[in-house]
């Protein structure tokens, strides 16, 4: 294991792919800053740095997507994988070693993200208005959610010898999952009623009485979605791009518990995978 570590963080250090991962969240995160202060000064009010802090939560999974599929596709492409286990490395070690490599990937998206963030932003908008132990706690759940989404990707993508198809499959879900969030959280926002109004046709105010709003999740139903809201890493994503994170614990636990299953999941199958 250790050797094929060693040897995979060797191939990532000479990865233009990644190279360009970093580079694009780091100027994604210096972009997002920079507009925050143009907005802060235009308009005349303060927009912290909590403000759009934790967006990369989805732009790391969908740049975690892309680099996944093509860095295990290539070792398929390339014949590596079937030349590793013709010299004798086991199977689940090799499946193991893309894994934390690609993990460890997905943390270092993250981090080049928030670290420019926080140099130019903190001079800039100044620090966080919010709670450090709330900015602490979300970003451990979004580190728990980079492992639930590395764990699928690489799943997906050992699965999958063809390094285009799971490309496709591993970008197209991501997108999946992050439409399923954003429509979990706009039913759960809808409101248990309508407010009553006024308004006046030809002088005369004619008003309408609150009702209630069929769309409106409620009983089980709503347990259901609330539930998901909190599984689903594509709800994960959005609920944290947001700072919504009002149970990070168990978040976390769920992160993990997905990674877990999906990892034992793709073990078992690659184990059976005939290599051609």
């Amino acid at each position: 294991m250790n050797r094929l570590l060693s040897a995979n963080f060797t191939r990532l250090i000479k990865d233009k792919i990644f190279w360009l991962s970093m580079i694009f969240m780091s100027l994604m995160s210096v972009y997002m800053i920079v507009m925050r202060y143009i907005t802060t000064k235009q308009h005349g009010y303060r927009l912290y740095l909590d403000y759009g802090f934790f967006n990369y939560s989805i732009y790391a999974v969908i740049v975690l997507s892309v680099f996944v599929s093509l860095f295990v596709g290539t070792e398929y492409s390339d014949g590596a994988i079937r030349n590793k286990i013709i010299v004798g490395h086991k199977r689940s070690d090799i499946y193991l070693s893309n894994f934390l490599v690609c993990t460890a990937v997905g943390f270092l998206i993250c981090i080049a993200y928030i670290v420019p963030t926080l140099i130019i932003g903190i001079p800039l908008v100044g620090f966080f208005e919010t709670e450090i132990q709330t900015i602490l706690l979300t970003g451990l759940c979004v580190f728990a959610m980079t492992i639930a989404f590395s764990a699928i990707f690489t799943a997906i993508s050992m699965l999958n010898q063809s390094k285009a198809i799971a490309a496709v499959i591993t970008i197209l879900g991501v997108f999946l999952l992050l439409f399923i969030g954003i429509y979990i959280q706009t039913r759960l926002d809808e409101p248990e009623v309508y407010d009553g109004y006024s308004y006046s046709v030809g002088g005369e105010v004619v008003s309408v009485e609150e009702e209630p709003n069929p769309l409106y999740l409620s009983g089980t139903k709503r347990d259901v979605y609330e539930f998901l809201y909190d599984f689903l890493p594509g709800c994960q994503s959005v609920r944290l791009s947001n700072m919504i994170a009002p149970d990070p614990l168990t978040m976390s636990v769920y992160s993990i518990g997905i990674a877990t299953a999906a990892t034992g999941l793709g073990l078992i199958f690659f184990r059976k995978k005939d290599l051609k």
